[in-house]
């Protein structure tokens, strides 16, 4: 199937990197996105080894390692200031065969653009609707544009318009119980050691601090709430000085040297896992086919990872564009279900959905010398395609 024009609606992470390996596969790719100016969606990521390993593929190795963080060590420390344990990742790194990057996302969308062609991407074109037929599919935008080729993805993020066109229904996106702040601060010592992934934990909340490029800290803190206090968001500073009153000192310097007004606040939702990713020419990448909770770290690399096998399913069978957007969904639907039901259990453990569990987790964190976490992490990131 050689010549195809696709059509990518969506311009995050999952579309440019979408658009980036099926241009590499010598198809025409157009861009598209509802928003008329391209400024991500909070305020970094931790891309971990499986993502990472797609984008040395695509060519951008170089790229990606100049703008993501050197984090060389994991510690966990206890709201009163305790270190729980305190670990080397190079054992992680050595078993994966690739360093993970956390990465400010601005950094990381800047580069996927400059790698797509900028100009090829165009704005301000809100889908509305998909058509389809035995040749071709054509989506429609509110402005009254049209585009048609071959193969359609809607990597339209969360709120996926074109989500209810594939499943065939409406679905309503899972509160998973806990809001989350987070943002960027410069990196300094009195914080966090500058190529440590630190988190403190208790009372079932969490402060974390990881460092990206240019000498930053990416920050994030985690408080379980019902849906309706947490859509009730107060003034920033006061509401964590409020939910994390009497935790360390580091935990405190970080609320005050925050900056409010560049610190978003996010009620975190999940999406149920879905058995169909496609219909016909059309298929789901990104969040709109696989919206997980944040707790494994895994969001972006899942939209990344599927970007790659899409590709690969495209490049690799002359049967029929259904046929090769089929077996994209028969290789991704039970991996990206598994994130999404770990990520999900995960936050109900750290979040102290049984209290009694996430009491267990602070105990054994106690004795945990990084063997136990770091197997954990190996196992997310080899299941991924690339090896």
């Amino acid at each position: 199937m050689n010549h195809l024009k696709v059509v990518v609606i969506g311009a995050g992470m999952g579309g440019l990197t979408t658009g980036i390996a099926l241009q590499q596969a010598g198809y025409t790719v157009e861009i598209y996105d509802r928003v008329s100016e391209l400024r991500p969606a909070g305020a970094a990521i931790s891309l971990w080894s499986n993502g990472v390993k797609v984008l040395n593929r695509l060519g951008l190795g170089d790229e990606i390692a100049s703008i993501g963080g050197i984090m060389d060590r994991m510690a966990y420390y206890s709201y009163t200031g305790e270190n729980l344990n305190d670990f080397s990742l190079y054992p992680l790194i050595e078993r994966v065969g690739q360093r993970p990057y956390p990465v400010a996302r601005a950094s990381l969308q800047h580069m996927l653009l400059q790698a797509f062609g900028q100009e090829k991407v165009q704005l301000g074109a809100k889908c509305v609707g998909v058509e389809q037929d035995a040749d071709s599919v054509t989506a429609f935008f509110e402005d009254g544009r049209q585009a048609t080729g071959d193969v359609l993805v809607a990597a339209d993020g969360t709120h996926s318009i074109l989500r209810p066109y594939v499943l065939g229904h409406p679905l309503d996106r899972s509160y998973v119980g806990y809001v989350n702040w987070n943002g960027l601060v410069p990196a300094s010592e009195d914080l966090a050691p500058k190529t440590s992934w630190v988190i403190y934990v208790g009372e079932h909340k969490r402060a974390s601090l990881m460092p990206i490029a240019d000498d930053q800290f990416y920050f994030f803190f985690d408080v379980p709430m019902p849906k309706e206090q947490a859509q009730e968001a107060g003034e920033i500073r006061a509401e964590l000085e409020h939910f994390f009153s009497g935790w360390a000192a580091p935990v405190q310097t970080l609320i005050q040297r925050l900056e409010p007004e560049k610190t978003n606040r996010v009620l975190i939702h999940d999406i149920e896992p879905l058995q169909t990713l496609v219909k016909g020419r059309v298929a789901l990448l990104g969040d709109s086919g696989h919206g997980t909770a944040p707790d494994l770290g895994q969001g972006g690399s899942q939209a990344i990872e599927a970007a790659y096998v899409l590709a690969n399913c495209l490049t690799t069978t002359n049967n029929s564009v259904a046929d090769a957007l089929k077996r994209y969904e028969a290789e991704r639907k039970d991996r990206v279900a598994d994130i999404i039901t770990r990520a999900r259990k995960r936050a109900d453990m750290i979040h102290g959905k049984d209290p009694e569990k996430t009491q267990k987790w602070y105990e054994d964190l106690k004795y945990d010398d990084g063997a136990e976490t770091i197997d954990g992490i190996a196992k997310t990131i080899l299941g991924g395609p690339l090896r």
